[in-house]
């Protein structure tokens, strides 16, 4: 049983003071004891500690670190497991930009739900509700962590979400065929000045790849018999090679014969590199991520596709911005297969989506069958006046 006294006392200048002193036994059998300035507070600290200590889930603040400290915890462990560069570097910067200056003084003993619904209300009020979203799920994992490490005995950031709603979400930009076909002929008609750029725009569309699987692909993993593309490495924004940031992101994908006849000839044609690279820069390297992009600008610019900027460069020219992401050629593969009557979990493995869930709120708009649904309505209707 926690007791509360009341301890007084008058310092050096002869002011007299008066205090709570909450004493107890945590869940491991340490005498530990916390003052308050008032009763009450005493009180609601005596009630709430020793429902934590019987639940054994009581964090005395002696043996507590702050938040800033929890998310160091977090980004080492992260380094630990060799996570991808590129996320420790979001890791980062979650935890630099919007973690540790709106709550990293706080220390995890002290650290309740209602504080961390304050940490996300400030976050909507100076963020996006994306980033919101990444910063709250990021404390999440930060007390995971620390929980791992005994330095918090629960995580009360579990249960707090940040609901995004429709017209917050990013909207799938999907290209309309006669903007496909007109990459494709764009793309052929540069082949003269590099010619990777008409297979690169065709595996991008029919295949789904994202732009580091695209510069990762080997001719080892490209089966023209099987007319399979397997994605086992990319190349990361560093250019090195490596895994797929997950295991969703190792998979292998069909592809078409009009794909596989491109590829056939492509391959006699590809430049060698020392990797077997499917589309090697001129040093016989990955592509950067920063060349792979201003190609496929060029390709949008050659389709009257890109956008004005507004802007000139230095002789006067103007400055095009592209229209669509090279993620848009991925989109419209997952929208053509769903047009063919691909389901949901093929669809999430093709396009490697760590969860259903996220394929379905990426393209679960896309998944209609006017025909069937029609169907339905009207077997509802008999069904009712049956």
């Amino acid at each position: 049983m926690a007791t509360i006294r009341k301890r007084a006392w008058t310092d050096a200048k002869g002011i007299k003071h008066e205090a709570w002193r909450v004493r107890y036994l945590d869940q491991h059998g340490k005498r530990v004891s916390r003052q308050f300035n008032l009763r009450r507070d005493a009180e609601a600290f005596r009630i709430k500690a020793e429902g934590q200590v019987a639940a054994g889930v009581h964090t005395p603040d002696s043996g507590s670190i702050t938040v800033a400290k929890a998310a160091d915890l977090w980004i080492e462990k992260a380094e630990l497991k060799k996570r991808d560069r590129g996320t420790i570097k979001g890791y980062c910067e979650l935890r630099d930009r919007h973690i540790v200056p709106l709550i990293g003084k706080e220390k995890l003993s002290r650290l309740t739900t209602p504080d961390v619904v304050r940490f996300r209300d400030a976050l909507l009020q100076t963020r996006s509700p994306a980033m919101a979203r990444k910063a709250v799920r990021a404390l999440s994992m930060i007390l995971n962590v620390a929980m791992e490490a005994g330095k918090v005995a629960q995580n009360v950031a579990a249960s707090v979400k940040v609901e995004i709603s429709g017209r917050d979400r990013k909207k799938v930009l999907i290209p309309p065929k006669q903007h496909l076909r007109a990459m494709i002929e764009a793309a052929d008609r540069l082949a003269e000045t590099d010619p990777r750029l008409g297979i690169l725009v065709r595996v991008a569309m029919f295949a789904g790849l994202r732009s580091s699987e695209l510069r990762g692909l080997t001719w080892l993993d490209v089966d023209l018999a099987d007319q399979t593309i397997t994605i086992a490495q990319r190349a990361d924004r560093w250019n090195e090679i490596g895994a797929p940031k997950s295991d969703a992101g190792r998979r292998t994908v069909p592809i078409g014969p009009g794909l596989t006849a491109e590829l056939r000839k492509w391959k006699l044609r590809c430049p060698p590199s020392p990797t077997a690279l499917v589309f090697p820069n001129a040093r016989k390297k990955p592509m950067t991520q920063h060349s792979i992009i201003d190609l496929f600008l060029r390709v949008q610019v050659e389709a009257a596709l890109a956008l004005d900027s507004g802007k000139m460069d230095g002789k006067g020219a103007p400055v095009w911005k592209a229209r669509y992401g090279l993620h848009s050629l991925r989109h419209a593969a997952a929208s053509a297969w769903i047009k063919q009557g691909i389901d949901l979990k093929r669809l999430q493995v093709w396009i490697g989506h760590a969860t259903i869930q996220l394929t379905i709120d990426t393209y679960g708009h896309l998944i209609t069958d006017a025909q069937a649904d029609a169907a339905l309505a009207g077997g509802a209707e008999t069904a009712l006046l049956a």
